[in-house]
């Protein structure tokens, strides 16, 4: 359910960065004639690389995760159609978030970052709890994914007293450093897999499958040169550097 949630938001997010032919790019007012960020499944590549590869310590990722569920208690946000899960008791997304917080198993990155957009969202347009998509940010217009964005680089006042207040010391006090930070890497993740072979790419055959989102939408022709493995040496001959 969350995952759903997770993966609907980052697809709203990708095609803030590369828009394509999508509806997320034509619901946020930016359609293109060319494929985009969704044709390259970069939002599947933001959640792999959150989840798995990204080094966040449990210490922040666990108390911003139980502030942003604070800060939603009194927004309630559908979770759509789960016949699997009991309806009544998710009728809020604070209700599915602390369920996962009284676990003891590892706060997927990807829900955490899912959760901080929708709460900006909220905070940019309160109409976006109601919507085509499921997740509030991807129902926001460009201009206001872009404010959206603004509030987490400069500073959200409420959000930060609200994460600030649950960070273990010696965290207490950066919070506007973390979303800001959070922030930047959101948008060089989003654009490194739209315009990366990722989604293409055989691990066996070390070649991509179809010609990448990415390559056509940079112009970019590989011409039949793959590279060597051989080591070629160090600029005209060098063996060492020194600081002299």
């Amino acid at each position: 359910m969350l995952a759903k949630l997770a993966r609907d938001t980052l697809n709203g997010l990708v095609v803030f960065v590369v828009p394509g032919q999508d509806a997320y790019s034509r619901a946020q007012g930016t359609p293109r004639a060319e494929a985009g960020a969704i044709e390259a499944d970069a939002a599947a590549f933001l959640i792999e690389a959150l989840d798995n590869f990204v080094p966040f310590p449990d210490q922040i990722v666990t108390p911003v995760a139980s502030a942003l569920a604070t800060g939603l208690a009194d927004v309630p946000l559908p979770l759509g159609d789960l016949p699997q899960l009991p309806l009544t008791q998710l009728i809020q997304l604070d209700d599915a978030v602390r369920r996962l917080l009284r676990n003891d198993s590892t706060i997927p990155l990807s829900i955490v970052v899912a959760l901080l957009l929708n709460t900006m969202a909220t905070r940019v347009n309160p109409l976006s709890t109601n919507g085509v998509f499921l997740s509030p940010f991807a129902r926001l217009s460009f201009e206001e994914k872009a404010k959206a964005f603004a509030l987490l680089e400069e500073g959200d006042a409420a959000l930060i007293s609200t994460i600030d207040d649950q960070l273990p010391q010696p965290l207490r006090g950066t919070a506007s450093g973390i979303l800001e930070f959070i922030a930047g890497a959101l948008l060089e993740f989003s654009a490194f897999g739209a315009f990366s072979e990722w989604s293409t790419f055989d691990k066996e055959k070390l070649w991509v499958t179809e010609t990448p989102v990415g390559w056509k939408l940079a112009g970019y022709d590989p011409g039949g040169m793959n590279g060597w493995d051989d080591f070629k040496g160090y600029y005209q001959g060098r063996e060492e550097v020194s600081s002299r």
